[in-house]
């Protein structure tokens, strides 16, 4: 099964390929670009449609970042963050069990953040 599926991947690849290599060499006009001020560039159709496709991935990926690091950033709070309420809570189950011991004055505060799903997406 997995030989079949490995065949049927290389199929797909290659029938990928030439479908490109087809539509390349029937795209080999010439055409021209012009740029700002009198300035012109001569060059191949497939050739400028891969350089567009190029700079339209780089800058899809680009506007992307930002959403990857703040989607990357909570997880990361998240990780640490059952630690330091198993902490207090544990905290909070030893001042219970020894009524006479008060807690100290400058002992640190745990606070939990609300659940994300509260605020959307």
């Amino acid at each position: 099964m997995k030989r079949l599926l490995g065949l049927l991947s290389l199929l797909l690849k290659a029938v990928f390929f030439f479908t490109l290599f087809a539509f390349a060499l029937n795209n080999q006009h010439e055409v021209v670009v012009h740029f700002f001020f009198g300035h012109q560039w001569t060059t191949n159709l497939v050739v400028l449609l891969l350089i567009t496709l190029t700079l339209g991935v780089i800058l899809g990926v680009l506007a992307m970042v930002p959403r990857w690091w703040r989607n990357r950033t909570p997880s990361a709070k998240e990780a640490a963050a059952p630690a330091s309420t198993s902490s207090a809570q544990s905290t909070a189950s030893a001042q219970a069990a020894s009524p006479g011991k008060e807690a100290a004055p400058n002992a640190p505060h745990t606070v939990v953040p609300p659940p994300d799903s509260i605020y959307g997406p």
